[in-house]
């Protein structure tokens, strides 16, 4: 950009200011919980898991804050800018649905592995190091891939802004997130992401009521409808209906809300940071908190495309534009940007500015422990030194963290010098990681699940979507593959299919023609320390000695599979005495694996099929009543939001935050017994 709209000064007061600010406040946040509760983060199983003890709304909050990326807010607004009000539904429903249909594997993973810390020790212990190579491929490319697209579009965004140095802005925003990350762990960052979250509510709120209530330019639903109808009839879209940007009936639009479901299932099912929420909450409450995450994240790409994403529409395609963009600009995801530029001036620009910091913070955040978690428990505990202490786990956790913040900045930096935009990644990580949603999602659900068809499943859906990717651009135009002949609709979208239909039926197909009979005791007892006493069924005590002779004899177990390798464990014992005390009832457990399996699938066909398709099929266009009860119910859903994942929580940690004060007034009143 030749010019911009802050002074550079702000892109670098905000990134290391704001950055320098919350981590300062998480750190002290820290240094309370470690003096004023029971939770320390000098152990590895708070550091790595938050004790397993997080209460739902803040898990719901966390999962929120790790789904909001940088592209939820520019690349949502970006779809209503390409294909009208079909984009944000879309976008919405279309990466709404993985995280309802993970609260089923959320219930599953309390069910049947309530003590590991990732989901490739579930692998490990069912399929052996064939298939814990293969998949720790795959998650480490998720996390990589969305890691990219985070650092892309934040950077591209205050560089747009303020003319901010991009490679500066690419490896400041890790390092600084890596500060409070290091401090205070996944608590630190659950914790940051409640605040981060509750800011970005409020940001979204602001921008929809300006929008749609005080803007000059727009000010009510009705002048919106009156400016994207002039805007139809100047710049048609072509594939909507009367290319009209008030309609569902939009081909293009139907195409990425395919992509999107696609891609998405792969960044929440291979995604180590959604597992490591399920891990980190409480046994009895994990459904609830995706399914309030889900339907609360709703919203947020709704409503910024809704309001900045239509804005853009009205404001570049008027008789009078305000602002224009390149085609290049919406790759990027610059027309929330550029509309808040528009409609509030410098205060919308700083505003902006402010929450793609906090989204992208906080997602960088996520991610950064998640690879932690897999790189200490998965790489460093099984391939490096298989019998760390705690110590040595604390160690390679904090290293992992600090280095892999440097990694963020210095692989985003080379895409941004290669030319591929966050768009662009956003749509090819289907093809990339797709294979192995299927494989990953069954190895906790299914115990018929074959391994060899698993991985086979995934290797093979992977490089059929590759080769179908390539093979089917080179097809439609004429032989020449380049990063923009490779981005088209009909490219990314055979490449997506290929892979998660592929994998899906390899791995299906092999385990019913060969089924594994996997005991599910094995993965229960991943972790199960053999100096701790162990519970019987019977509730009866059992020693170590007895415990660990009933793990040797277990072996006889592990032979209905072939490729079965698990870790030693027995299925006359429940290894439920961790540090965390974990108790739980099977049969509430399985309860709530109903409970969830009957409200994410109903909430999926509701979202992706009964409301959509309907409206697609008939070529109905929005009339100006219809489209006010659009924005409208989108600026509740905003509001419901910021009540579910905002306020409750806060009243959810009310007997915690008491706890806290009592402690904090005894010290200042000299009160406070000095601990044993």
């Amino acid at each position: 950009m030749s010019s911009s709209i802050l002074p550079q000064a702000a892109g670098y007061g905000v990134v290391i200011g704001m950055g320098l600010f919350f981590s300062a406040v998480m750190v002290g946040i820290t240094k309370v919980q470690t003096r004023y509760t029971s939770h320390k983060t000098s152990s590895a199983e708070e550091f790595n898991s938050a004790s397993r003890s997080v209460p739902p709304g803040l898990i719901a909050a966390g999962i929120v804050s790790a789904w909001t990326w940088a592209a939820t807010l520019l690349q949502s607004s970006a779809t209503a800018y390409k294909f009208g009000i079909s984009g944000p539904w879309w976008y919405a429903s279309g990466a709404t649905i993985q995280i309802l249909l993970f609260a089923m594997i959320s219930s599953k993973l309390k069910q049947h592995a309530p003590h590991c810390h990732t989901f490739l020790e579930i692998i490990r212990a069912r399929w052996g190091k064939v298939a814990h190579l293969t998949f720790l491929f795959f998650g480490l490319a998720t996390n990589i891939i969305v890691s990219t697209m985070l650092i892309l579009g934040g950077s591209a965004t205050v560089t747009d802004l303020t003319g901010m140095n991009t490679v500066a802005a690419c490896f400041l925003i890790p390092l600084g997130v890596s500060i409070y990350v290091l401090a205070g762990g996944m608590r630190a960052t659950l914790i940051a992401d409640y605040s981060h979250t509750l800011v970005l509510y409020c940001i979204l709120i602001s921008f929809a009521l300006v929008a749609y209530g005080s803007s000059k330019y727009i000010g009510s639903p009705g002048r919106m409808w009156d400016l994207l109808a002039e805007a139809s009839a100047k710049n048609p879209i072509s594939g909507n209906a009367g290319g009209s940007y008030l309609t569902m009936r939009s081909k293009s639009g139907l195409i990425f809300g395919v992509l999107n479901i696609v891609g998405n299932f792969g960044t929440v099912f291979n995604d180590q940071a959604y597992w490591q929420r399920a891990i980190a909450s409480e046994p009895s409450t994990s459904v609830k908190a995706f399914l309030w995450g889900g339907i609360a994240w709703f919203g947020i790409p709704m409503g910024i495309a809704t309001s900045l994403g239509l804005s853009a529409v009205a404001l570049a395609h008027g008789s009078n534009p305000i602002i224009t963009l390149t085609s290049s600009e919406v790759s990027a995801g610059l027309p929330a940007v550029k509309a808040a530029a528009a409609l509030m001036g410098q205060s919308g620009a700083i505003a902006m500015l402010i929450l793609l910091f906090l989204a992208v913070t906080s997602a960088c955040s996520a991610e950064q422990i998640a690879v932690s978690s897999l790189l200490t428990y998965d790489v460093y505990g099984v391939y490096i030194n298989p019998n760390p202490s705690e110590k040595q786990i604390l160690w390679s956790s904090h290293a992992c963290i600090l280095g892999y913040s440097i990694f963020m900045g210095a692989i985003a930096t080379a895409f941004n010098y290669i030319g591929v935009s966050m768009g662009y990644l956003y749509e090819l990580m289907g093809t990339m990681i797709g294979s192995a949603v299927v494989p990953i999602a069954l190895c906790i659900t299914w115990n018929k699940c074959n391994g060899t068809g698993a991985v086979v499943g995934a290797i093979v859906g992977f490089c059929a979507a590759i080769a179908g990717w390539i093979g089917i651009t080179a097809r439609l135009n004429g032989g020449l593959v380049n990063v923009d002949t490779t981005f088209g609709d009909y490219e990314m979208l055979t490449g997506n299919l290929l892979a998660i239909g592929i994998g899906g039926i390899i791995t299906v197909g092999w385990s019913l023609v060969r089924p594994a009979n996997f005991d599910w005791d094995i993965t229960r007892a991943i972790n199960a320390k053999p100096d701790n006493e162990v519970t019987r069924r019977d509730g009866t005590a059992t020693p170590p000695q007895e415990s660990e002779s009933a793990e040797a004899g277990s072996e006889a177990e592990k032979k209905g599979d072939r490729d079965l390798q698990p870790e030693a464990a027995s299925p006359d014992v429940d290894a439920e005495e961790q540090p965390t005390l974990y108790t739980a009832d099977n049969v509430a457990l399985q309860k709530a694996f109903r409970f969830a399996s009957w409200s994410a699938i109903a909430l999926t066909v509701i979202l992706v099929i009964l409301i959509p398709l309907p409206l697609f099929f008939s070529s109905y266009v929005y009339p100006k009543a219809g489209f006010t009860a659009w924005v409208c119910i989108s600026l509740i859903w905003l509001f419901v939001g910021l009540a579910m994942v905002g306020i409750y929580p806060a009243w959810e940690a009310r007997v915690g935050l008491k706890k806290v004060a009592v402690g904090i007034m005894s010290d200042l009143t000299g009160k406070r017994k000095p601990s044993a």
